[in-house]
């Protein structure tokens, strides 16, 4: 079956279960600041995006002040519940195994975040070391930037319009558009919501998964799409 030179896979909401935990903990802590968002509705609108990010978003959609000790207090929370609690979103370890060629991970999570949870989830050992964190790249620049994308794509020596990537998020989507690249919309973290497919397809997915056993018969069709084309 015809393969992409390059794979590139989000880890949060995609490799890992963590957008639920992280959701559960940010909007308890802004509840406490003050700010009431149910967790649908902040991983509708904030998933994909550094909680730094998310906060300035919020400052300035609800009119109001945040502490900067709040993204602090969020990872000091999170990095302890993720290296203790995240799971392996159901089916990606064989979704990555079915991947023949060049892969890897891009993502906003920290460096030490993304170690962390891949080791728990069993996939770190599956990527060769070949793991890009946007807090790791030259210019520091997280999704929506495709910073980071092109950053992968250019250490892996493979041109943008030759990778494909898998994300879950508009942000990351967006993210991944602007470098060039091609995208699969995935659904099937904990964390999706009643109109996530669709908000993914309008931001640019070709196509979207709720299943990583999907996943090998998508490329190869969009693979094929693209040689005939």
């Amino acid at each position: 079956m015809p393969q992409p030179q390059l794979v590139i896979f989000d880890c949060d909401g995609c490799l890992v279960d963590s957008e639920v935990i992280a959701s559960q903990v940010d909007t308890r802590l802004l509840a406490e600041a003050g700010v009431e968002i149910e967790p649908e509705e902040f991983n509708r609108r904030y998933a994909g995006l550094t909680f730094a990010e998310a906060v300035i978003r919020i400052e300035s959609e609800y009119k109001v002040p945040l502490q900067a000790s709040i993204i602090d207090r969020s990872k000091q929370i999170l990095d302890r519940k993720l290296a203790t609690e995240v799971q392996a979103v159901p089916g990606a370890a064989a979704a990555v195994r079915s991947i023949a060629g060049p892969k890897c991970v891009c993502s906003n999570s920290t460096p030490e975040r993304l170690s962390a949870m891949l080791e728990r989830a069993g996939l770190l050992d599956l990527f060769d070391g070949n793991i890009f964190s946007a807090r790791a790249i030259p210019s520091g620049k997280p999704k929506p930037a495709p910073d980071v994308f092109l950053y992968a794509a250019d250490k892996m020596k493979v041109g943008p319009e030759d990778c494909f990537v898998i994300e879950d998020s508009v942000h990351g989507i967006t993210a991944a558009k602007r470098a060039g690249m091609r995208v699969v919309g995935f659904t099937g973290g904990g964390h999706s919501w009643v109109g996530h497919a669709d908000a993914l397809t309008e931001a640019g997915a070709e196509t979207v998964i709720r299943r990583w056993a999907d996943l090998p018969a998508v490329l190869a069709a969009l693979s094929e799409w693209s040689d005939s084309g």
